[in-house]
């Protein structure tokens, strides 16, 4: 394959902020969704599936005009990241992180009760709950084992649910009696799953960071390295200052959607030249 597009997770405002990137870049001349391979993870699982099947213009209209939700109380999102940074302090590697966070996670929701309703609210999100013919690759992670997963047309996963899966966040989602994590869990970005591509393009909402051991390799920087050692040219996008201003402190608040859509729809079409290199 020659390109690919490499979207990473972020939640609420990172989906939004991808949606602008991608619409930027459009408006500037620049359309990167039509790339040979399509890499999502998490809330980049969401851009991905709404990419294949509606115009970036669409969809980040959609975003600015939808009217502005109340904002949503912080403190389950704190509780959720103070439990894994407990889980990943207590980690002897990455798999090992995966496992403690899978047997957690199953402990808060072991029969999956949550599952229906997270369904229901990604199925909206999405103008196709098809599976576009070309290579789409949506990430998770096995509860039950800690093992990575990555599912597309050929996995017998539907799409609603594999972007379920892919953008579980701390509870774990039921497809049949199989639980998954979300895909974050692998990493941020996934962007190794791109190996192989001669030019990859990487999205990456949380700017490359990781709450891991830098040693672990699971940062942007290091698939970076992966990929270029491979032969691949890469170039990656992180949001900058205005778009980390519109993020706020709370990535899951609906109401930053409009805003950080609106700072990364500037960065694209300002990136569109300098991208039109590798991209063409």
């Amino acid at each position: 394959m020659e390109r690919a597009l490499v979207l990473g997770g972020g939640g609420s405002a990172g989906n939004a902020w991808l949606i602008g990137v991608l619409a930027g870049l459009l408006d500037a001349g620049l359309d990167v969704t039509d790339a040979d391979l399509l890499v999502g993870t998490s809330a980049g699982a969401t851009a991905a599936a709404q990419v294949t099947a509606a115009s970036p213009a669409a969809l980040y209209a959609e975003v600015v005009t939808a009217p502005v939700p109340p904002p949503r109380p912080g403190r389950p999102s704190v509780d959720h990241q103070e439990r894994t940074a407990r889980v990943i302090a207590a980690s002897e590697d990455p798999a090992d992180m995966r496992r403690r966070l899978g047997a957690a996670a199953l402990a808060l929701d072991a029969a999956g009760a949550w599952s229906a309703r997270w369904r229901s609210i990604v199925a909206a999100r999405l103008p196709s709950q098809e599976w576009p013919q070309r290579d789409l690759r949506v990430t998770a992670v096995d509860a039950r084992t800690g093992d990575p997963v990555v599912l597309d047309r050929h996995s017998g996963v539907a799409l609603v649910d594999a972007v379920a899966a892919s953008t579980s966040s701390g509870a774990p989602y039921a497809v049949g009696e199989a639980r998954y994590l979300d895909g974050g869990y692998r990493r941020n970005e996934n962007a190794d799953l791109a190996t192989g591509c001669a030019r990859v393009l990487v999205l990456s909402p949380l700017g490359g960071r990781t709450r891991t051991p830098l040693a672990w390799g699971q940062h942007l920087a290091a698939q970076v390295d992966e990929l270029r050692a491979g032969g691949s040219r890469v170039e990656t996008v992180l949001p900058d200052d205005d778009a980390l201003a519109a993020f706020g402190d709370n990535l899951m608040d609906p109401s930053t959607r409009a805003p950080a859509a609106r700072a990364g729809h500037a960065q694209g079409r300002a990136l569109a030249g300098p991208l039109a290199e590798l991209w063409r």
